[in-house]
């Protein structure tokens, strides 16, 4: 069967909300997880995920090496003269190399293609996150559409559709919609006043916790006390604090994983990868030993003799799931979206009882097509609210997106979600300065 890309990316977002929102108390995500060892429908069960997504564990290493020589050479970003570097450093180091455009605004489709060609990530994976950018901070209605990986910008063709009221904000400015706080290694943005710079101080916590001489799987399982502690800077210190079911829930564990699942250097002994520092400093613009560490932004780089993920074996989606699910099990508070409410350590979930109107609520939400049908019905609620002001016609923006989740409801007997209490938000000042979040 022959699937188009935006159903690709529906029935991506319908997995990876099975984690993402609502809140879920201890007892909820213990049924969960409870529900996903026991189910035969899905191949990805928590017990066997590995199993399945795991189709290669050798070493091959003429597939594997990345090219850092030729058109992919390291060439240093032209800051002054407009090119785009922002808060991820796979995507900057990508434009370094010649992997995406130099000038760091790139179609979608590109941005697909290179995070699978350099990085191993699977083509589910790659175009889900590409659409999102794409959708909430690039323009998605130009010829070809595509988004900016540092601030704004506007380029024709990519970034110039007919009906576009203002310039995308890229992802430096998508705070709360893709970019968000407890970052692995970027600021609370009303805390540090910018979130796409590293800040050397949760690097080095960063760089400590990781394990030496240790394959990259057992190197992320090291990294949960880091994870948690992060996530507590941004409850201790940031008023302001919001961790919506997409910025939060998902991207942010991403800072955590993709290192060692990406960035890891694959070799005979560590088949598996192996996050060495060295390697882990350069794709984070890092230089100097530990303690006089210095940063220069924007110059994230792929160190010669790299190479990447078996072939047979690309970071997927149910991967990723899993990876979230290991350390939410350890901190409920990962898999929950809320926020502080206005005072430092004043963390509170978001209600999904009273935020759909008592439509869906937590116990309910686990059983039959019930989950499938509140996150699609979440999305066609909100995602206007997100782009409007961005796009002259919001509908035909979103049709095709719109009409994909239609699809993917039909026949399943959905509860109607007649509407969103969005008072449920009011508590929370982060949400309101960002504008939503999502």
């Amino acid at each position: 069967m022959k699937l188009s890309l935006l159903t690709v990316a529906c029935v991506a977002f319908s997995i990876t909300q099975v984690i993402a929102f609502p809140q879920l108390n201890a007892q909820a995500l213990q049924g969960l997880l409870k529900r996903e060892q026991k189910s035969k429908r899905c191949p990805f069960s928590h017990g066997d995920t590995r199993k399945h997504t795991k189709r290669q564990s050798g070493f091959d290493p003429v597939a594997q090496r990345v090219s850092t020589t030729g058109k992919h050479a390291w060439v240093a970003p032209n800051l002054a003269a407009g090119d785009k570097r922002g808060p991820c450093p796979g995507l900057n180091a990508l434009a370094n190399h010649g992997y995406l455009p130099h000038n760091g605004i790139a179609p979608a489709t590109t941005i697909i293609q290179a995070v699978n060609q350099a990085y191993g990530m699977s083509l589910e994976f790659g175009t889900f996150l590409a659409l999102f950018g794409t959708a909430f901070d690039g323009d998605s209605i130009s010829l070809t559409p595509g988004y900016s990986i540092g601030g704004p910008a506007s380029l024709a063709p990519i970034l110039s559709g007919l009906g576009l009221l203002r310039t995308p904000s890229g992802l430096s400015g998508s705070h709360n919609n893709y970019e968000g706080d407890a970052s692995a290694s970027r600021g609370d943005l009303y805390v540090f006043g910018n979130d796409d710079q590293l800040q050397i101080p949760f690097f080095q916590r960063y760089y400590d916790a990781l394990l030496s001489d240790t394959p990259a799987p057992k190197q992320y399982s090291a990294l949960f006390p880091f994870r948690q502690s992060r996530f507590n800077d941004s409850v201790t210190t940031n008023p302001y604090f919001f961790f919506p079911q997409f910025a939060g829930v998902l991207v942010a564990p991403a800072g955590f994983a993709f290192p060692p699942r990406m960035m890891a250097n694959h070799s005979e002994k560590y088949p598996q990868g192996y996050l060495d520092k060295e390697t882990f400093k350069s794709f984070f613009a890092v230089s100097g030993s530990p303690g006089q560490f210095t940063y220069q932004h924007g110059y994230e780089r792929i160190p010669d003799n790299w190479y990447k993920r078996p072939i047979g074996d690309p970071y997927t989606i149910p991967a990723f799931l899993v990876d979230i699910l290991e350390f939410a099990r350890q901190d409920l508070r990962l898999a929950s979206v809320g926020g502080n409410t206005g005072t430092t350590n004043s963390f509170t979930s978001v209600d999904i009882t009273a935020l759909s109107k008592g439509v869906f609520n937590g116990a309910t939400l686990l059983e039959g097509n019930n989950l499938q049908c509140f996150v699609f019905q979440l999305i066609q609620a909100e995602a206007p609210g997100f782009v409007t002001g961005l796009y002259e016609d919001v509908t035909a923006a979103l049709k095709p997106l719109t009409d994909e989740i239609s699809k993917n409801l039909d026949g399943l007997s959905c509860p109607q979600l007649v509407g969103l209490d969005q008072s449920q938000y009011d508590r929370y000042p982060g949400y309101q300065m960002s504008g939503g979040a999502i």
